[in-house]
């Protein structure tokens, strides 16, 4: 008997259990997960692709034309440096001992001039030379002899010489001192007089004096009358 109620007992767990899957259908099975993974793994992919896509599509900031222009300046070869300031040349005569054409740095004084042509002859003096002024290239410096007088047509007041009374001062061959003498103008604006004159290679009108930075209308009338080309 208690054979029979295993035996009844197994049969009853037998009906209960769920049925296997048989191994062909298994085997179905296995391809259309494959096939989930290839599908899987092309999104993947082709999510990346749009992505780089998208990249390399977006906008970009255009940079001004200034911008492009300093950025080539920088990417090119180093500017130049700058050049070194013209020197100057000045007659130098009278009482020296080497007396003629001397050329010395831009920013020299008269009394370098003076050395450079060998110095003061003995028993000689400078007399009314300012010896700390700043040399003009092409000007003369008298040494203890009076400044020749100009021939008919030439500049009334050259350089390093007073102007007469009542004469216009040439802007083109003024001193600093000569400049700094009209009114209105002190020893700052009468170096930006000079300045001006050194870069654009002389005044060729009276009109050209307005360039001249401080140099307003109002000034520009007080001065005209007392200068000239």
């Amino acid at each position: 008997m208690k054979s029979d109620a295993n035996d009844r007992l197994q049969s009853l767990m037998r009906r209960l259990r769920p049925p296997e899957t048989p191994p062909s259908a298994r085997l179905r099975a296995s391809p259309e997960r494959s096939s989930v993974r290839v599908l899987v793994l092309i999104g993947v992919v082709a999510a990346l692709v749009a992505a780089g896509y998208l990249w390399l599509a977006r906008p970009r900031p255009v940079p001004p034309p200034a911008a492009k222009a300093t950025l080539a300046g920088t990417q090119g070869s180093s500017p130049p440096p700058a050049s070194a300031s013209a020197p100057v040349v000045v007659h130098v005569f009278g009482k020296v001992e080497k007396p003629g054409v001397v050329t010395l740095p831009s920013g020299s004084r008269v009394a370098e001039a003076i050395e450079a042509a060998g110095g003061v002859r003995k028993g000689g003096d400078t007399g009314a030379l300012n010896l700390a002024r700043e040399l003009v290239d092409g000007e003369q410096i008298p040494v203890g002899v009076p400044h020749p007088t100009p021939p008919p047509g030439a500049p009334a007041a050259a350089p390093g010489a007073s102007a007469s009374p009542g004469t216009p001062l040439d802007l083109n061959t003024a001193t600093l001192e000569q400049l700094d003498d009209l009114p209105g103008v002190g020893p700052v604006l009468a170096r930006r007089i000079i300045d001006y004159r050194t870069e654009h290679g002389g005044f060729r009108s009276v009109e050209q004096l307005q360039d001249v930075s401080g140099i307003g209308a109002r000034r520009f009338a007080d001065l005209k009358p007392l200068v000239r080309v």
